[in-house]
């Protein structure tokens, strides 16, 4: 009787170390999976960004629209004159054009070399009152003071734009933005950016400039 129950009792312990073992196998197997799980998971994580914003390139800005597609008055066709050209071939600033030509700045706009030009539209000599603004197309003086007041002496690219910059007047302009929001003196916004004529950057906006 005890052997039989000795036996039946070693049996059963036989048994159980088994169990206990293949638990343990499970146990280890299951724990590589989930390494191997997590794992993948950090693997297919995005990579975080730097915030960095990208240096625009092309023209921006709503008013880009109204530029000719084509003909010498498109960016393309602008690309290929001097400033002073290129602009007269452009209808949406063919005031400044009339305004540039009274000052007599055509040939000092076109042979100068790497220049930014802030460029009012039509509309933003429209918004002077016109007796002012007859009087300030008879004043060659006042009027090249004026305009020289939209143009600085080197090349500024959308990413440079922000900040002080002096020009050919002698005052200096105050710019704010980035990306393709900008301001100039805190009352002109740039409606046009980034144009490109053989040797100016031009930025467009939508209010005549004037030096303190």
């Amino acid at each position: 009787m005890n052997t039989r129950f000795l036996t039946r009792a070693g049996a059963l312990a036989a048994a159980a170390g088994i169990a206990i073992t293949l638990s343990a196998c499970g146990s280890d197997e299951g724990g590589d999976e989930a390494g191997e799980d997590t794992t993948s998971t950090e693997e297919s994580m995005p990579e975080e960004t730097t915030g960095e914003e990208m240096p625009v390139s092309g023209e921006f800005g709503a008013a880009c629209s109204a530029v000719p597609a084509d003909g010498e008055g498109s960016f393309t066709g602008m690309a290929d004159d001097p400033v002073a050209t290129a602009a007269s071939n452009n209808p949406v600033l063919s005031t400044l054009v009339t305004a540039v030509s009274e000052a007599d700045l055509v040939d000092t706009l076109n042979s100068a070399e790497n220049i930014t030009v802030f460029a009012p539209v039509n509309d933003a000599f429209a918004a002077i009152p016109e007796a002012d603004l007859e009087a300030v197309m008879a004043d060659q003086e006042q009027l090249t003071s004026i305009l020289s007041y939209h143009v600085v002496g080197e090349q500024l690219a959308p990413e440079d734009l922000a900040g002080e910059h002096a020009t050919l007047q002698g005052g200096t302009l105050n710019v704010e933005g980035s990306g393709e929001t900008f301001t100039v003196n805190g009352e002109a916004a740039v409606v046009c950016g980034n144009v490109q004529t053989a040797n100016a950057t031009v930025y467009i906006v939508d209010t005549v400039l004037m030096p303190a």
